[in-house]
């Protein structure tokens, strides 16, 4: 394999802060900077957690209602494979997202712990790298119990 050239180096680099912009719209609740992440034709499929495919106004709309419930959350993306193709890429990454949701007792949370992939296919734009499809694939959900509560000392 030969070397990376700068522009390879350079493209690897906006698409993973990419990556990066995309997790803190969503765990800031920062609407306008998670839409910024896609191309305005993107369609967007969160279906195997679950969710819905759409558009990016109406993934959004929907994110936001949905994500109004969980004060806490931390989405991390890891282990990036990337493939650039002149103006176009695709990528998988890891996810790795813990969020909390607060019971009707207020002093406990039901925790959920979700892992799978993104599956993007990208758009170099005038604005910089764009995400243009994404779909996740599922790897695992867990809940932890609410009644484990840990012991205050």
């Amino acid at each position: 394999m030969p070397p990376a050239t700068l522009q390879e180096l350079s493209d690897r680099l906006e698409i993973d802060d990419l990556l990066t912009r995309y997790a803190t719209g969503v765990d800031r609740k920062d609407w306008d900077l998670w839409e910024s992440c896609f191309t305005e034709d993107a369609v967007i499929d969160y279906t195997a957690f679950g969710g819905i495919r759409g558009g990016v106004a109406e993934v959004r709309a929907w994110l936001e209602k949905t994500m109004a419930m969980f004060p806490m959350s931390q989405h991390m993306i890891l282990n990036k494979e990337i493939a650039i193709e002149g103006d176009t890429a695709t990528s998988r990454a890891g996810f790795y997202n813990p969020m909390s949701l607060p019971l009707d007792d207020g002093e406990n949370r039901l925790l959920f712990f979700e892992g799978g992939y993104y599956c993007d296919r990208l758009q170099r734009t005038s604005e910089g790298w764009k995400i243009a499809e994404r779909v996740e694939e599922f790897s695992y959900s867990t809940r932890l119990n609410p009644q484990l509560k840990p012991k205050r000392d």
